[in-house]
């Protein structure tokens, strides 16, 4: 018997195929490193880190901004652990991450490195977690 997080959709058929347990592991392992990652960026977010209230006020919105921001990241984070909840996780967290792409290359400057590699991996785990439920 396959478990939910080993099964993925065939499309064309509309039935459940197993997926490998290399593929399940590194999915795995994306969720954690990627959940971490959110969660650190988060809670720096809602901490106030003086780097983050510097940021915040550059980009001009506010500071409840950077409230709304650091939530979505923590709670997308958290998510990001339950196989149901997974793939709507990274996916609000992929729309998160396209923003914050776009906030660096037109408002704030930097490298936007960081939120792309995040914005990648978020997409892959959508994308592989589709299906699950």
């Amino acid at each position: 018997m396959t478990t939910l997080a080993q099964q993925t959709w065939n499309g064309a058929e509309g039935r459940p195929t197993r997926r490998s347990r290399t593929l399940g592991g590194i999915l795995w392992t994306l969720q954690i490193v990627g959940a971490l990652m959110f969660v650190m960026a988060g809670a720096s977010k809602l901490a106030g880190a003086p780097m983050m209230v510097q940021m915040f006020d550059t980009i001009g919105i506010g500071q409840w901004f950077r409230y709304a921001t650091g939530t979505i990241e923590v709670v997308s984070a958290l998510l990001l652990l339950i196989p149901p909840m997974s793939a709507y996780a990274a996916a609000v967290l992929t729309a998160t991450m396209g923003g914050a792409i776009l906030t660096h290359l037109f408002i704030i400057g930097g490298n936007p490195a960081v939120p792309v590699l995040l914005m990648a991996t978020t997409a892959t785990i959508a994308w592989l977690r589709r299906g699950d439920r």
